[in-house]
């Protein structure tokens, strides 16, 4: 399965209606990327440009989309922003893959 890691920010609304009524919204969140065939691995509040991070592992692109098209349709998230992650181990492969593809190609500009 994929990794995937996920940025976004409350709506104004959402907010003061969090404020009113705390609520734990990785529940909401694994059980959406449940439904998906995916799981949470962590869910944080965080500082600066984003509310919120998420990191989860879903099947594949199409998934993920659908599910971030139905958490962006609820009208709680704004500016999602998603990111793939590759383990180190498919790091490693991703390098001994490029050197091979690495001698045969021709940079821009290059000769």
């Amino acid at each position: 399965m994929t990794i995937y890691i996920t940025q976004g920010r409350y709506t104004r609304d959402a907010i003061k209606g969090m404020i009113v009524k705390p609520e734990d919204r990785a529940d909401s969140v694994a059980r959406l990327l449940s439904k998906a065939g995916g799981r949470l691995l962590g869910y944080y509040l965080t500082f600066g440009e984003y509310d919120f991070l998420t990191i989860a592992e879903v099947p594949n692109d199409v998934q993920m989309a659908a599910v971030l098209l139905a958490a962006g349709s609820g009208g709680g998230v704004t500016g999602l922003r998603t990111t793939v992650a590759l383990t180190s181990v498919e790091a490693k492969g991703a390098f001994a893959a490029a050197s091979d593809l690495a001698p045969s190609f021709k940079s821009a500009g290059g000769t």
